[in-house]
């Protein structure tokens, strides 16, 4: 007896151009990979046998997309939205995928931060419909046959998390894996990358968590997080078993603690084709915000001081981000570091302090920061007026942090201060745009890690850019599939924030606006793939056997960006 399925078919550029159903009847409209719903035609309604299951009316894809945006208006919130949109995804991906691309701005802080981190924490109690792997102790010995298992067995890039470090809402157990989903819709709408090549993937490892623990329906494993030995073994069988599975597919740590998240990145890099975007995404559209406040002040990035204020997994890759950027631009690497400082909340991070592994990277020496006679002295403040600070990073998430004398101080030591407040949502942003432009006089380069309205200053209106990591991971895992690399290297997210600094409008950065617009998205993730596949092509480290192409050598360039652009899927119905 046949087994009823589908196919997707690859043309020669590794583009999907249409599917093979093998499937007749209710069963097609059980799979949101190949549903249409009422789009179906009276012709595909008789051959696929579909007669009878859908009322009479064929509407097509253009008046779905109008009414779901109807049905969006109408919910009372914005968790509302977004179970709307997941439950319009479990039922028919195309259709979910092209209302989101109609607005990209309205639907982003939707289908991931801010309202994703309200997904994870009611991720049990509103739980639906199944989405992608969950490994856990008790199955994580089998983790090969799962994932050889899963329906779509074409992956190119998986997210995976261990749920501990989401958003800055901390652990969330088995909650953590609608980041997975939402990071994966952006690698669709940025990058083009079809929702049949990406797996999310939870490792529920416990939680400490109690709330979780003690709460009747959550649904993740009911113990407290392994941790040591019994962790690391955990996370070696992941790797283990996916390696054989998805050998060629991309791995994306996210949200992970921040030690974690360094150690499992750093571990594992020779392993299995991975980055951490928490710490190298970040760290790269931070630097690309910073390479354009350069363009606007004229000025070159070996001779500012970079202050980092909150040192955890983002601020420490913001800080390895500078680094390498300083070090291609000329300085070695202890001048580099030297003009680098990151604070926690005991102040600048010093040597002589006991310190978390990750943190020790950018410890000064205490007895070279001579204006730190007591402790007392190891403040934010004293840091920006005796070490000259001229770019200022924010990812502690603490509100309101960066203060008024903080940014006078800013801007005694340069004429335009770069004043970068990350931290998100929006009620954790260490300073408010408008502010800032109110306490410079309009002179300081500004750009949030949440969205915010425009600003106006002496009748001027601002765009404020948003320093999301959307313009960046798309576009990376997408130079890095196609170009078959079999490792990523640091090089990667330098090609990257060089890639969206440059597609940054002149008339921006004359105004100082240091990133694009988010309804760029698709073309700025483009640009990266292109960048970072060259890189890859430059660096050698790209598989000639990969089923998508063959680079050796630097003039494959062209055929490289051809076989992008013929990647990129569209929300359309074959």
């Amino acid at each position: 007896m046949e087994i009823n399925h589908y196919e997707f078919e690859y043309g020669e550029y590794g583009e999907t151009t249409g599917v093979t159903i093998n499937l007749r009847g209710y069963d097609i409209l059980r799979f949101n990979n190949i549903s249409k719903g009422t789009a179906f035609s009276i012709a595909e309604r008789i051959r696929l046998k579909l007669s009878g299951f859908l009322p009479p009316w064929v509407k097509p894809l253009e008046d779905q997309v109008k009414n779901s945006l109807d049905i969006v208006a109408k919910k009372e919130n914005d968790i509302e939205k977004f179970i709307y949109i997941r439950s319009l995804y479990d039922r028919n991906v195309v259709l979910a995928h092209a209302v989101i691309a109609s607005d990209i701005t309205q639907f982003l802080p939707i289908i991931y931060t801010p309202t994703v981190g309200l997904a994870c924490q009611q991720y049990s109690t509103m739980f639906r419909r199944a989405n992608g792997i969950h490994l856990f102790p008790d199955n994580i010995d089998y983790a090969e046959q799962i994932l050889g298992n899963y329906t779509d067995q074409d992956i190119r890039v998986a997210v995976v998390t261990d749920n501990q470090g989401i958003l800055g809402i901390g652990d969330q157990g088995a909650g953590g894996i609608p980041i997975c989903l939402g990071k994966l819709m952006l690698y669709t709408q940025g990058a083009g990358i079809a929702p049949w090549h990406c797996l999310p993937i939870s490792l529920d490892v416990g939680t400490d968590n109690q709330d979780l623990l003690n709460d009747s329906n959550y649904l993740g494993w009911r113990h407290n997080r392994l941790k040591g030995d019994d962790y690391d073994a955990f996370i070696e069988k992941f790797v283990t078993a996916f390696k054989k599975v998805f050998p060629k597919a991309l791995c994306q740590w996210e949200d992970f603690s921040k030690q974690a998240a360094f150690s499992v990145r750093d571990k594992f890099l020779d392993q299995v084709i991975s980055f951490n975007d928490d710490i190298q995404g970040t760290g790269a559209i931070t630097l690309a915000g910073i390479l354009a406040a350069m363009k606007s002040k004229k000025q070159s990035l070996t001779d500012q001081v970079f202050l980092v204020h909150g040192a955890g997994a983002g601020g420490v890759g913001i800080a390895e981000q500078i680094m390498t950027e300083l070090m291609e631009q000329g300085l070695d690497e202890n001048a580099a570091k030297n003009r680098i400082l990151t604070l926690d909340s005991k102040g600048v991070v010093t040597t002589d302090r006991d310190l978390e592994p990750y943190k020790t990277k950018f410890a000064r020496d205490p007895h070279a920061l001579s204006w730190i006679k007591t402790p007392i002295d190891n403040t934010l403040v004293n840091a920006i007026i005796n070490e000259k600070v001229t770019v200022l990073i924010g990812t502690s998430g603490q509100p309101g942090c960066f203060t008024r004398d903080i940014v006078d101080a800013m801007a005694k030591n340069t004429d335009r201060p770069v004043i970068l407040p990350l931290s998100n949502p929006t009620t954790k942003t260490e300073a408010l745009p408008e502010d800032l432009y109110q306490w410079t006089d309009g002179k300081a380069l500004v750009a949030t890690g949440s969205p915010f309205e425009p600003v106006l200053h002496n009748n001027k209106k601002y765009r404020i850019g948003q320093m999301n990591n959307a313009f960046i991971f798309p576009g990376v895992g997408l130079g890095i599939v196609a170009s078959g690399a079999t490792k990523v290297l640091p090089v990667f997210f330098s090609a990257a924030a060089h890639a969206v600094a440059e597609f940054i409008k002149d008339q921006d950065i004359q105004d100082g606006i240091l990133c694009p617009p988010l309804d760029q998205l698709r073309q700025v993730s483009i640009a990266v793939a292109k960048k970072v596949g060259a890189e890859a092509i430059k660096a050698g480290v790209t598989d000639n056997g990969c089923a998508f192409s063959r680079f050796k050598h630097n003039n494959d360039v062209e055929r490289l960006n051809a076989l992008i652009d013929n990647m990129i899927w569209n929300p359309v119905y074959f």
